[in-house]
């Protein structure tokens, strides 16, 4: 239970680029739930409907439309997932990042039947992440997910390591 609610995980990320990338951030999803005694939905993977989905926006500044286009995409998903299994009311750990704009996944997400707006960002969220995944001993991506994000990465940092 967390404020209340039985928790449901739903991994949802067409985004994630390369694949392997994917498949590595599944695999510490299923670790969490799994040591948070939770269930955990898997959504497929399907990069080339997101792909399309985003189509026109790949050089769109991060936080921008592309990324507005993106949440849309996943929210709809977890929307229709809520409500095929029954689940009255879903939100979305996106809010945790400090990279991410909360007002705009609100926004966005109350299109949704079901949608909670909960900033996880809210009472020290993002250290308490950082804590909990060195606790546990979780993967930190270095980036959000698409390939987008790895170019803007690279222009501004680093190229995330994507084999660790």
């Amino acid at each position: 239970m967390l404020h209340g609610y039985q928790v449901t995980l739903y991994f949802s990320n067409s985004n994630i680029f390369p694949r392997e990338e994917y498949e590595k951030r599944l695999f510490y999803a299923r670790k969490l739930a799994q040591i948070w005694h939770v269930v955990i939905e898997e959504d497929t993977y399907d990069h080339d409907t997101w792909g399309q989905t985003i189509s026109g926006l790949e050089n769109e500044p991060e936080k921008g439309k592309r990324c507005m286009k993106c949440f849309d995409f996943s929210l709809a998903r977890t929307a229709q997932m809520a409500e095929r299994l029954g689940i009255p009311a879903f939100t979305t750990t996106l809010t945790l990042s400090p990279h991410k704009i909360s007002t705009m996944i609100f926004q966005i997400g109350a299109k949704y039947k079901g949608y909670l707006p909960f900033d996880f960002k809210k009472e020290d969220g993002f250290l308490k992440s950082l804590q909990l995944s060195k606790k546990y001993d979780l993967y930190r991506q270095a980036y959000c997910g698409c390939e987008f994000s790895i170019r803007a990465d690279k222009k501004s940092r680093h190229i995330p390591n994507l084999t660790s």
